[in-house]
């Protein structure tokens, strides 16, 4: 294959073609007369990966069950959502890795060389591509692929797949209904995206919102989307667009709901800011570990945009109620928890109280008492625990409590 991919790709060079799909077909018939159309098409396809595209990956990407693909040295794995294993591919070794990954990060517009050794970039198809060459990958190249779905799960699909529980997607239909601010939490992997993107399909018909990503993945099944894209710098090192920009344009754009894909940075402050003037329901995700995890991170975050700690934990408390924590497991990605953010009594910082977490936890009376101040009724998975009745603690009030389309698939 090696030997034809280089005759066509010297043909084509030659003759100053591109290197379109029919032009490809042209050569290989030129160069295998004996063979059927079938065959000639097959092999004209596989070639055009090797020049293009991810050659001997193609077929890995191209499989609606595999999530990621994993190249270190001439070693392929895969993930089809129920953790790695080995593919049947094996690459030459690693010069054959490296061709690859620098046709591959050249195509995007990006640079990948000694002087560049790592870059991170997006495939035309949406695949989330890092590579990292030698010296800085030990035994390198490694190459990672993250596959990029076009189809949308409902709500109805992720129950079907039991990445969420019956009870608990009442109430997460619930707290979109009630306008309740919350961010999707986990690991790498997890399925933050998909769960946020599900949710976002939920959301009215009559509302506009507007994504703010660092790499375009939320596809939400709603008619009135805008969505803004981060920019890196070229290769002379100008032109980058960050997150913190585009939050602030976000706010010039009259949104309904304000989402940021994944808070990682500075841009938590505009986006506080942001949910703390009017702007109800906004969401996003967050790389966390477990719930209570979720101050200290936004801490951190906060600390990059020169917001103190006191100050942070009041923005959160005024303008985020509820943290939607997901899991990976052996069985496939599920929604764990449903909590509350709240204030400590004594220091007024941020704690988080489950409010479902398999069944009703202590966070359960302050979420219902969240969805009945805007006129939502409580679903049953939140009743099981006594309600108290409303009390000063109340949304948007002073210090206020709180398993589409995606990168990966529900289970």
């Amino acid at each position: 294959m090696s030997a034809l991919t280089h005759r066509v790709r010297h043909h084509l060079a030659h003759s100053g073609d591109e290197a379109t799909p029919a032009a490809v077909v042209s050569v290989v018939r030129r160069e295998n007369k004996v063979l059927g159309d079938t065959a000639v098409l097959r092999l004209a396809d596989q070639v055009r990966d090797e020049m293009l595209g991810a050659g001997p990956l193609a077929p890995l990407l191209a499989d609606p069950a595999v999530t990621d693909v994993l190249v270190n040295q001439g070693q392929v794995w895969i993930d089809r959502g129920a953790g790695l294993e080995r593919a049947a591919v094996r690459l030459s070794g690693p010069d054959e890795v490296r061709r690859l990954a620098q046709r591959l990060v050249a195509a995007c517009g990006r640079r990948l060389d000694d002087g560049q050794p790592y870059a991170d970039a997006r495939l035309p198809d949406g695949t989330r591509l890092h590579a990292v060459l030698p010296p800085v990958a030990v035994d390198g190249p490694y190459l990672s692929l993250r596959t990029f779905r076009q189809r949308p799960f409902s709500l109805d699909d992720l129950v079907r797949h039991g990445t969420v529980a019956p009870a608990a997607a009442r109430v997460l239909a619930a707290l979109v209904e009630a306008r309740l601010a919350y961010l999707v939490t986990g690991g790498t992997g997890s399925g933050k995206t998909t769960l946020l993107a599900t949710l976002l399909g939920l959301v009215p018909p009559t509302e506009r919102i507007v994504l703010v990503e660092d790499a375009a993945e939320l596809r939400p099944v709603h008619p009135h989307v805008v969505a803004l894209q981060s920019r890196t710098a070229n290769v002379e090192g100008a032109g980058a667009v960050g997150l913190t920009d585009l939050v602030r344009q976000a706010l010039r754009m009259r949104p309904d709901r304000l989402v940021v894909g994944e808070c990682r940075g500075a841009e938590i402050v505009d986006l506080l800011a942001a949910l703390n003037t009017g702007h109800d329901g906004g969401a996003g995700t967050l790389h966390a570990n477990a719930p209570c995890d979720v101050p200290a991170r936004l801490e951190a975050l906060g600390l990059l945009g020169g917001l103190p700690r006191a100050a942070l934990h009041a923005q959160v408390l005024a303008a985020l109620q509820v943290v939607l924590q997901v899991r990976r497991t052996a069985a496939g990605r599920v929604l764990e928890s449903i909590s509350v953010l709240v204030p400590a009594e004594e220091s007024r910082l941020i704690t988080v109280q489950p409010a479902w977490a398999g069944s009703p936890g202590p966070g359960a009376p302050v979420l219902a008492r969240l969805l009945t101040a805007r006129g939502v009724p409580v679903p049953p998975a939140l009743q099981a625990v006594p309600v108290a009745p409303a009390g000063p603690v109340a949304p948007r009030v002073g210090f206020s409590g709180p398993h589409a389309v995606s990168s990966g698939r529900p289970g």
